[in-house]
Parts: structure tokens; C-alpha cells; sequence
């Protein structure tokens, strides 16, 4: 068993997630519908293809992802978000609508405007969207 730096909840949060490419992957499987390793190498921050290894396998041991074998192509994998995965749909929406509110170098897009005008409505429409896929 690994040892944690502390047993605050915030620290054990971030022994799983807390680097920046953790949450990105999860934002893109969970906002952008990117599944697989060759669509998360083509996000906009350019993440090197051995953090996206690391990370990905990570958030499988975690249990936040689960990477099964394409139906399409049987050479390819592709991942998705468990069920504890999805619950970090609201820390998600939180952190888009905070960083767009401080930050005048990161506009709301489409889904910024939403969760400014409907926040609850934006995450339940994402959870049916997530539950769905993992159904």
C-alpha cells in the first residue's frame, strides 16, 4: 500500500489527481468525449506521450479510468471514467468556472457559458451523458 503524505482529504485527493495532465485527461474524456491515447496527444497543451503513459495508467490504478479493447479496432484502446471518475464531474465544472472568472486569458467557450448561466443544469447533463456511456 502506498503511504500518503497525510491523511487530510485534500492531500489523499491529490496523491491521485493532483497533477495538471490528470485532470486535463479527465476533462477530455469527461467534456470533450476524447477516448483514446492518440486523441488525448492532440489536446491543446501538448502533453508528451510518457506523461500521457504515466497518467493514464495512474488513473487505472486509481480506478478512475478503466481502458478496455476497441469494439472498432482491436489493436486500439480506449479509456473510460468508472463511476468514481464521474463523481469528479462537479470539481471539474468548479474549477472551469473559477479559472474563467480570474482569469481574463481564459474565455468561457460554449460549455464556460453554460455553467455560467446554469451550473446545477450543466452537471446533470453531463452525469446523464457520463452515465450513460458506462452503462
Amino acid at each position: 500500500m502506498e503511504k500518503l503524505r497525510s491523511d487530510c482529504p485534500i492531500s489523499c485527493s491529490l496523491d491521485i489527481f493532483g497533477d495538471k495532465w490528470s485532470l486535463l485527461i479527465i476533462r477530455d474524456i469527461m467534456l470533450r468525449g476524447k477516448l483514446s491515447y492518440s486523441e488525448f496527444l492532440e489536446s491543446e497543451e501538448k502533453i508528451a506521450t510518457n506523461i500521457l503513459v504515466s497518467r493514464l495508467k495512474a488513473l487505472e490504478a486509481a480506478n478512475i479510468l478503466l481502458k478496455q479493447v476497441s469494439p472498432a479496432n482491436k489493436s486500439k484502446f480506449i479509456y473510460s471514467l468508472t463511476e468514481k471518475g464521474i463523481d469528479l464531474l462537479p470539481i471539474i465544472i468548479e474549477m472551469m468556472d473559477w479559472g474563467a472568472k480570474y482569469n481574463a486569458n481564459c474565455p468561457r467557450r460554449e460549455v464556460g457559458k453554460k455553467i455560467q448561466k446554469d451550473k446545477a443544469g450543466v452537471i446533470r447533463e453531463y452525469y446523464k451523458k457520463l452515465r450513460k456511456t458506462t452503462t
